[in-house]
C-alpha cells in the first residue's frame, strides 16, 4: 500500500504540466465616425472584423447618432453572421470582444470633445485581462509645428516650428499627458490584481521611437529629435509598444496609420496639411509584460496608400501589411496585434 501511495505521488511530482495556448487577436481601429463617410462602411467595419477573425477590438469615434448606439448595432450585425461578440454603451471609444466583459468602467468620458477613456476587464481562459481603449485629445496636434502647420487650427503658417521647447510646450498644453496618467494610474492597480494590461487607441501624439536621429530628415520632420511626452510615460512604467518591439526601426518600418489614402473619399477631406509629409504612427497597442502573455506578431490593417503633400502616394516601406478585403471604412489604418496566452494545467 505504501509503495501504491508513493508511486501517486511521484505521478503528480514527475508529470509535466500541459500548457493551453489561446491566441488572442487585438485590433485598433479608428472609425472616421463609425464608418459614415464612406458607402457601405459601417459594413465594412463588420467585414474587417470577421475576415481578421478578430478577437478584441478597441474603437474610436463612436457616434451614437439620432438615438441609435453602436455597441448594440455592431453586436447585432456580427450576429447575423454567426459571430458572438460583446460590449456596453460607451460614448467616441469603446471595446466589443469575443469574451464575455465582466466589468466596464469610463476612466475620462467624452463630454467635452477632448477625448475619451474605457477599461473593460474580461477573462481569458482563468487569465484577467484589463482592456483600456483610448482616444486621446485631439487638440494642440504639434507634429504639425515642424510641418509649418499650426496645430490648433491647422492652417498654414509661414515658417516651421524648429525649437524643440516650443513643439513640448504646444503638445503638453492639450490634456493628453493628463489623460495617460490617469490611464496608468488605474492600470497599475489592476496589474496589482494580478491582471495582464492591454490599451488600444488613437493617441493623436507621435512616439519618441519615431523622432529620432535616423529620422530627422525624414517624414518632414525638419531636423527635429522629439521625446513625445506619452510614449515616453508609458514606457517609463514598463508599458510595450507593440509594432515598435517587433519593428523597431522607424525607417524600414514607419508603421504610419495616419492619413490612410482612401479611395472611396475625397482627397480633401484625407489630409490636414496638404503641402506637407503629415504621415504618423497615432495608431497604438500598449501591452505590459507579464508571464503567460507574449506578442506574437503584429499588422497593419488597411490599404497601402498613405496622403503625401495632397496626393495619393503606395507606401515603400517594409511595413507588415494586411490589406482590407473590400471598402475600406476609415481615414487610419487599423492595428492588429497578436499576442499568446498560456494558460498551464495539470
Amino acid at each position: 500500500m505504501k509503495k501504491l501511495i508513493l508511486l501517486v505521488l511521484l505521478s503528480f511530482v514527475v508529470s509535466p504540466i500541459r500548457a493551453q495556448i489561446i491566441t488572442l487577436k487585438v485590433m485598433q481601429f479608428n472609425l472616421w465616425l463609425e464608418g459614415t463617410e464612406i458607402q457601405n462602411g459601417f459594413e465594412a467595419i463588420v467585414n474587417e472584423i470577421i475576415d481578421n477573425d478578430i478577437d478584441i477590438v478597441t474603437f474610436n469615434e463612436i457616434l451614437n447618432p439620432k438615438n441609435t448606439v453602436f455597441h448594440d448595432r455592431i453586436v447585432k450585425s456580427l450576429q447575423e453572421k454567426g459571430k458572438i461578440y460583446y460590449s456596453f454603451y460607451s460614448d467616441d471609444s469603446g471595446v466589443i470582444s469575443k469574451y464575455p466583459i465582466i466589468k466596464s468602467t469610463p476612466i475620462t468620458s467624452e463630454k467635452v470633445d477632448t477625448g475619451s477613456i474605457y477599461k473593460a476587464i474580461i477573462q481569458v481562459g482563468g487569465t484577467g485581462i484589463a482592456l483600456y481603449s483610448l482616444h486621446l485629445d485631439y487638440q494642440k496636434y504639434a507634429p504639425y509645428l515642424p510641418r509649418g502647420y499650426n496645430g490648433n487650427d491647422w492652417k498654414k503658417m509661414k515658417k516651421p516650428v524648429t525649437k524643440l521647447d516650443s513643439i513640448l510646450k504646444n503638445t503638453l498644453s492639450s490634456k493628453r499627458l493628463d489623460q495617460i496618467k490617469a490611464v496608468i494610474a488605474d492600470a497599475e492597480k489592476e496589474f496589482k490584481k494580478g491582471n495582464s494590461v492591454i490599451m488600444g487607441g488613437d493617441f493623436n501624439e507621435p512616439s519618441h521611437f519615431d523622432w529620432v536621429a535616423s529620422t530627422k530628415n525624414l517624414f518632414d520632420h525638419n531636423g527635429m529629435i522629439v521625446p513625445w511626452p506619452v510614449s515616453e510615460l508609458l514606457s517609463k512604467y514598463g508599458y510595450i509598444d507593440s509594432y515598435r518591439q517587433l519593428f523597431p526601426d522607424p525607417v524600414t518600418h514607419p508603421g504610419f496609420t495616419y492619413p490612410a489614402d482612401n479611395r472611396e473619399a475625397d482627397i480633401n477631406k484625407l489630409t490636414w496639411a496638404p503641402d506637407a509629409d503629415e504621415r504618423e504612427r497615432i495608431d497604438f497597442v500598449y501591452y505590459k509584460p507579464v508571464k503567460g502573455l507574449i506578442l506574437k506578431n503584429v499588422a497593419i490593417v488597411g490599404p497601402k496608400g498613405c496622403i503625401v503633400r495632397g496626393k495619393r502616394e503606395e507606401e515603400k516601406s517594409q511595413d507588415n501589411f494586411i490589406l482590407p478585403s473590400g471598402v475600406w471604412p476609415s481615414d487610419h489604418k487599423a492595428l492588429l496585434a497578436t499576442f499568446e496566452v498560456t494558460i498551464s494545467k495539470f
